[in-house]
Formats: C-alpha cells, sequence, structure tokens
C-alpha cells in the first residue's frame, strides 16, 4: 500500500511540475509576442501567431483573420513602432492534455489600461497563439457617460452590419 501511494504522489508531484514550467514557457512566450510589438519584430510577433490565428482589436470592425492583421499591421511595424502592452496580471489556463491554455491579462498601453485574453494550441510541439482578444476597461462608473459617447457610431456599425 505504501508503495502504491508513493507512484501516485510522485506522478500527482511530476503532474503539477511539468504544468508549471508549462505555465512558465506560455508566460514567457506571451511575453516575447508582446515585446515583439513594442520592437516592431514582424517576423517574431507573426512567428508566434498560428497561420490560422485571429486577433480581436479593440474597434467593433477590428475581428482580423492571421492574413488581414498582417496586411493591416505591416506599415506599423515597417515604420519601426507598432504597439507596446506591459502586462500588469495575467492568468494562464491549461487543459488536461498539455496541448490547448487559455489566458486573460490585464496591460498597460498607450491606450491606458487594457484586458487581453487569448487561446494557445500547440501545433507540432511549439505553442501558437490561436485567437487574442483586446479591449478597454472602461470602469463602471464611467460606463454610462462612454456608451453615450459610443452611441452614434455604434448604431452606425450596426445599420451596416444589417444591410449586408
Amino acid at each position: 500500500m505504501n508503495r502504491l501511494l508513493m507512484i501516485i504522489l510522485m506522478l500527482f508531484a511530476g503532474h503539477l511540475i511539468a504544468q508549471e514550467n508549462s505555465q512558465k514557457e506560455l508566460n514567457e512566450l506571451i511575453n516575447e509576442w508582446h515585446e515583439a510589438a513594442s520592437k516592431a519584430d514582424y517576423e517574431t510577433y507573426f512567428g508566434i501567431l498560428a497561420d490560422d490565428g485571429v486577433f480581436i482589436g479593440t474597434d467593433a470592425s477590428e475581428n482580423w483573420q492571421n492574413e488581414d492583421f498582417r496586411t493591416f499591421s505591416k506599415p506599423y511595424f515597417d515604420r519601426g513602432k507598432a504597439w507596446s502592452f506591459t502586462t500588469i496580471e495575467r492568468n494562464i489556463y491549461i487543459d488536461k492534455s498539455g496541448n490547448f491554455a487559455w489566458f486573460d491579462e490585464l496591460l498597460d498601453t498607450q491606450m491606458e489600461i487594457c484586458r487581453g485574453s487569448g487561446v494557445l494550441a500547440k501545433e507540432n510541439g511549439k505553442w501558437r497563439i490561436k485567437h487574442y482578444v483586446l479591449s478597454i476597461t472602461i470602469p463602471n462608473e464611467d460606463v454610462d457617460q462612454v456608451t453615450q459617447l459610443k452611441k452614434e457610431k455604434d448604431s452606425l456599425f450596426i445599420l451596416n452590419k444589417k444591410l449586408r
């Protein structure tokens, strides 16, 4: 019985260590991705985003599939200044298979505090960002004011979508 218990404990400890190592690896990868944007390193940035990756921006129209996001982003990277996101806090979650992960983060950006969330998957043993959503945070007490500020443009956006 003691031997069985020891084996179970060793397997559990091994799983925890592997999980911790994966979280560290993913944290470093996401940091590298943000750093690549701040350094306008186009190849590294888009090397971390999966080929079928999606970037959802802060504007309602920004649902960028990889190729369109590359085209949109290229002029910013070519000018040597894309965007700069510094992590304030981040939570990373990994599924039991160890091949799928998701995260949420608070970021210090040129737009003040933003929230990012993403999904990662292992492709050929390498983690890649499959989906990323960036949103601007709004303090609850300012929501009414912001809603009024964007009401007209949101109405036009909705109308345009319905007409298609």
